[in-house]
């Protein structure tokens, strides 16, 4: 007999938003016109895009620091125009990268309990596109490399770690980018673009492995993430300006292996991917809706699941990495969702009676250690991420200072000499220590002024109102 309801584990996922008390509040989330998700997360810190006068700037607050959030809390505001996208590095916790209309990619390590003092100073700055760069995604399993896409209609991929542009794709795309995804292993990077094509492209052989054209014939914008087996999920317009998702097999591009109609609202949809699940997540620019999908092998391959309905619209939306969620709550996936004034954490989950860690849910995850040096991947290695078990929950370890060793043009060493490295340290010399030691003595120092900055205003500040009120009672 034929099954009437598809069996699924994933059936009942139901979402929750958190406690009022639990958000984030008084943000002044940022109004520019960008489709990207003006958020980015990680286990230690979230990261929203702001509105800032004369410049461009983001908050960067730890996860706890929930409630009101003052207005003259620290920034990272380093950018000279409105920053477009953000994306923490997934081999360290507190290095984020930012991409702005001042045509530059900046890099910046976060100290680790926070930000005391704002941020002007980044740790490199990635100079090389003539327009504004709307996208920067760092590579899944390769340490220092980063990726950076601009209104140039260009990508280029940087070793952070040298500040160096390595890799120029500037003669692929003849429109502009709307969003680059990397494949699992950072083989591979698909992009959807103004001209309706979705490409395929290996960027260390600079060639066009995949294409199709009008993917989606509407002229809105699409997206196109890899998914882990290797085939690419999509989303865009009918030409009739209905919502659309589809599913495409890079061996052949001709015909979609499933296509979706959804609905005709008109905000782009942004899809976050759970590879360990199988589960995307839809979030539709101005929707107050999360739709999700699971896709599998059995026809129509792409099948949904539930819808999370809230009353406000969402301006951007933050993902959390699988490392960073509650196993002992069954919490699949928690979306950070920006309102016009605040950030609303809202958890994913699949209801189970039993207390015990289910791994049925939690398969091993992509953990936070590289598989690979940059110099490595640059010279043709492939490796998967290495996973992690999330059985005991995830403890973060420390991260190190994120290090850049220009290259001197002058200098006849040959290059393989100047490895640089993100998150392992160089080898330990007494300079090395001592510079670290000076550089942890400064901070301590800064925080320590700041501290005593804070005391002095509250000081004068309780003498003030002691002075009005002996007036009042006088």
């Amino acid at each position: 007999m034929r099954r009437v309801v598809r069996q699924s584990k994933f059936r009942h996922v139901f979402g929750q938003a958190v406690k009022n008390d639990q958000c984030y509040d008084d943000i002044r989330v940022s109004r520019v016109t960008w489709d990207s998700s003006f958020c980015a997360v990680n286990p230690r810190f979230v990261a929203i895009i702001i509105e800032a006068s004369g410049g461009g700037a983001f908050l960067v607050l730890p996860l706890h620091k929930t409630g009101r959030i003052d207005k003259s809390y620290p920034t990272v505001c380093g950018h000279t125009g409105p920053v477009l996208d953000i994306d923490w590095c997934p081999h360290n916790d507190q290095v984020i990268a930012s991409g702005s209309e001042d045509c530059t990619v900046m890099v910046w390590q976060i100290p680790e309990n926070g930000l005391t003092l704002s941020l002007t100073e980044p740790v490199v700055i990635l100079e090389g596109h003539s327009k504004r760069v709307g996208i920067v995604a760092w590579h899944p399993t390769a340490r220092n490399v980063l990726l950076s896409a601009g209104c140039d209609n260009a990508i280029i991929i940087w070793n952070v770690g040298t500040g160096e542009a390595l890799i120029n794709l500037d003669d692929m795309h003849s429109d502009m980018i709307y969003n680059v995804s990397w494949n699992r292993n950072g083989s591979l990077i698909c992009t959807a673009s103004k001209d309706k094509k979705v490409r395929v492209i290996d960027p260390r052989k600079q060639e066009i492995v995949a294409e199709k054209e009008k993917a989606h014939e509407g002229a809105r914008p699409m997206r196109a993430i890899f998914l882990a087996d290797g085939n690419v999920f999509t989303t865009g317009f009918s030409r009739m300006s209905e919502r659309q998702l589809a599913l495409w097999n890079l061996k052949n591009m001709q015909e979609p292996i499933a296509l979706h109609e959804m609905d005709t609202s008109n905000g782009v949809l942004l899809p976050f991917y759970d590879p360990d699940t199988s589960i995307i997540y839809l979030c539709g620019k101005g929707d107050s809706s999360i739709r999700y999908f699971e896709i599998t092998d059995e026809s129509p391959y792409v099948h949904y699941l539930n819808t999370f309905s809230s009353k406000e619209p969402q301006r951007g939306m933050g993902y959390m990495p699988k490392r960073g969620l509650d196993v002992n709550k069954c919490e699949i996936a928690r979306f950070f969702k920006l309102h016009e004034r605040k950030c609303e954490p809202i958890i994913m989950t699949v209801p189970r009676k039993s207390d015990l860690f289910q791994d049925d849910l939690y398969p091993d995850t992509a953990g936070p250690e590289a598989a690979l040096e940059a110099e490595e991947w640059f010279e043709g290695k492939n490796a998967d991420p290495i996973l992690i078990s999330l059985k005991h929950g995830y403890i973060p370890g420390k991260n190190r200072d994120l290090k850049v060793v220009k290259k001197n043009i002058l200098d006849s060493k040959p290059a393989a000499n100047k490895k640089c490295d993100l998150i392992t340290a160089p080898k330990k010399t007494t300079d090395v220590a001592g510079v670290q030691n000076e550089a942890k003595l400064d901070e301590i120092l800064k925080e320590i002024k700041s501290i005593k900055d804070t005391i002095c205003n509250q000081d004068e500040r309780i003498s003030k109102l002691e002075q009005q009120m002996a007036k009042i009672a006088a």
